[in-house]
């Protein structure tokens, strides 16, 4: 191919300027023309539709967001969205097209797929909940800012002697709440893949202050069945201990990615850009144990996610 597109879609996460930043100068080292989309599949629906050089994305890499923004896309679910959007393609003369984003936005890439669009999918999310790869992009940073707050909590926790819950992102998947309560050193993780037991949050609390800690963190994802406030009044009524909540909500999203996040999404954004040039599309491209990946769209988004059941084991062992 001679002449692509690239666009984030959904929400932004830490490193996606990066990947952006990679897959310009990869396409520009092979000779090829790279246009940048604009706000998503919206943009591609619009034709908000520019042409990128390395100069473009100078400065770039160390910042969060994306340059080139983002949405949720309803019109791109419609008949005459999705057609008008298969349509720029053409209007532009993109041979191939890369997306960045996470499970809505890949699940648009097969649509995109098979209606004839040469296209690739990049695993841009914090919420790590893509299992075709062992880390997504921007979920690195994400949990560093999680290890933050808990730094700072602690502080004050430990001052009021009091029980703190911070609810991190995580809908569906726990890891930012996991790897955060592990290398934070909380004492309880609750995550949507293993259903909430209020008697054994309240137990092993109690049994935390008899064992000497006078104060105890929280982490909770935001996918867990039971409201954060709810969660906090359940506690103080069984336990007379002090209770607060701190949500992290979107600073979580934001900030300077990780050398991590940069790296992994330098990666993938330069492969995606090389696969296109060997005219290869209609593939997620990720990394599992430290080597690059490009399974078919449908088969990455099909697989099954790893157990979380292993690292809360350990998250408890940790705690006592």
């Amino acid at each position: 191919m001679k002449r692509i597109g690239v666009l984030t879609s959904g929400g932004d996460a830490p490193g996606m300027n990066a990947c952006i930043r990679a897959c310009v100068r990869t396409a520009h080292y092979l000779d090829m023309e790279i246009f940048g989309i604009e706000r998503g599949y919206d943009g591609l629906i619009a034709g908000d539709i520019k042409q990128l050089g390395p100069r473009d994305v100078s400065d770039m890499v160390q910042r969060g967001g994306t340059l080139l923004r983002t949405a949720r896309s309803k019109d791109f679910q419609t008949e005459e969205g999705f057609a008008r959007a298969v349509a720029m393609m053409g209007n532009f003369k993109l041979e191939g097209l890369i997306v960045i984003g996470g499970n809505g936005s890949l699940a648009g890439a097969i649509d995109l797929k098979k209606a004839g669009v040469k296209v690739i999918g990049l695993p841009g999310t914090i919420d790590n909940d893509l299992p075709f790869t062992d880390f997504t992009i921007g979920f690195d940073t994400a949990v560093n800012t999680a290890l933050w707050a808990i730094s700072n909590v602690r502080d004050t926790s430990n001052a009021h002697e009091r029980v703190t819950i911070i609810d991190v992102m995580g809908r569906e998947c726990g890891d930012i709440a996991i790897y955060a309560a592990i290398t934070g050193g909380a004492e309880i993780v609750l995550v949507p893949e293993i259903p909430i037991d209020l008697d054994d949050v309240c137990r092993n609390l109690i049994e935390s202050r008899k064992r000497g800690k006078t104060s105890s963190i929280i982490i909770k994802a935001e996918g867990v069945d039971i409201d954060s406030n709810v969660l906090d009044a359940e506690i103080t009524k069984r336990t007379g201990l002090d209770v607060k909540v701190v949500v992290l909500g979107y600073i979580q999203r934001g900030g300077s990615p990780t050398a991590a996040d940069r790296l992994l999404a330098s990666i993938l954004g330069s492969k995606a850009a090389c696969l296109l040039h060997d005219d290869i599309s209609g593939v997620a491209v990720g990394q599992v144990g430290g080597k690059v990946v490009w399974p078919e769209l449908e088969e990455a988004m099909s697989m099954k996610m790893a157990s979380v059941n292993e690292l809360d084991n350990l998250a408890k062992m940790l705690a006592i």
